[in-house]
């Protein structure tokens, strides 16, 4: 055989290898395009676990328990209660520099009130211009649902409701207000993770919300981070957030808290899947004793401000605070 035979032999089959090799590659490629089409949705799940502190939050009158949480446009509003839930105070933080106040009640001057229970969730209003807060204390009766109205850093009780399903007095956990229209606020209440809907006569400061079934939620199916957390009927409910047709829902087990979110408020009924493509977590190092949201809520369409508990070890009570996720926006 010539040499430029040999030569051109060789190079033939260099060319032939080269192009099964390319082939096998380029199966390889479509196979694994092919199989991340139809893999599960968690490839695009957004996922949030660090926050900053913006504000700690004081223990006037012995007030050391964070309860209550909500968000206004310029500042969030934080309930603390006492062992016995007979005081509570009310902070007031600037959302864009942390500044702090504990805010006056100006029915008699002191810095608590004796009337709000467990305080264990807040929702803000702005009826013909003024300002309120509702809040739900846990309690049956006529004092279940307290109305402030709020002047600056200064707070004043002007009513108080009972809440009713199917007849019978209801303590409630949770409150947030879904609408308002010329006559009626119409709020979304609950009690663990089962909601309900009822209404009152705009500027009414008393009478009964006869509440509706809702729905509730699942959350043993729910993804954080695209995973399942498997002792999550251990984690414990605290108040939650509305926001744009969208409940933001914190739970805590030690010192990890978790949100889920939930789409199509507005529409839902019996139970409802969590959204797998968005979650929140904080698995807290610094603080193992506890970690625990308290409350939770949406500025501006922005960031996800939240409440704490925090502790180091038992009985430490200087920790708690206000703090957003980094990175998340919801606009």
């Amino acid at each position: 055989m010539k040499k430029s035979n040999l030569k051109e032999e060789i190079f033939m089959l260099y060319r032939f290898s080269t192009w099964k090799l390319q082939q096998r590659l380029i199966l390889l490629l479509v196979a694994l395009l092919g199989a991340a089409s139809i893999a599960p949705g968690t490839a695009d799940a957004a996922y949030y676990n660090t926050y900053s502190t913006v504000a700690t939050l004081g223990n006037a009158n012995g007030c050391n328990a964070a309860q209550g949480f909500a968000v206004g446009s310029t500042y969030v509003y934080s309930v603390k209660i006492n062992g016995d839930e007979s005081k509570a105070v009310i902070y007031r933080t600037k959302m864009s520099d942390g500044t702090t106040t504990l805010m006056t009640n100006g029915d008699n001057g002191t810095n608590y009130a004796t009337y709000l229970g467990h305080a264990n969730d807040v929702a803000l209003s702005t009826i013909n211009g003024e300002y309120y807060m509702f809040v739900v204390t846990m309690k049956a009766g006529s004092m279940s649902l307290v109305k402030l109205k709020y002047v600056g850093t200064t707070y004043y009780k002007v009513g108080n409701y009972t809440i009713k399903y199917n007849g019978a007095e209801k303590a409630m956990s949770g409150v947030k207000i879904m609408s308002k229209d010329a006559n009626n606020i119409h709020f979304l209440l609950k009690t663990g993770r089962t909601y309900y809907k009822g209404s009152l006569p705009l500027t009414a400061n008393s009478g009964t919300i006869n509440v509706i079934d809702g729905f509730y939620l699942n959350i043993e199916d729910a993804l954080v981070n695209g995973s399942k957390v498997s002792n999550i009927t251990s984690f414990v409910f605290q108040g939650f957030g509305y926001h744009n047709n969208t409940l933001y829902v914190p739970l805590t087990y030690q010192n990890v808290s978790i949100v889920l979110v939930y789409r199509n408020i507005s529409t839902a009924s019996g139970t409802i899947q969590a959204d797998n493509n968005l979650s929140f977590r904080v698995t807290s190092a610094a603080y193992p004793d506890l970690f625990e949201i308290e409350g939770v809520g949406i500025a501006n369409g922005d960031k996800l401000w939240f409440s704490t508990n925090r502790r180091t070890q038992p009985g430490d009570t200087a920790h708690d605070g206000v703090h957003y996720f980094n990175n998340f926006s919801a606009s």
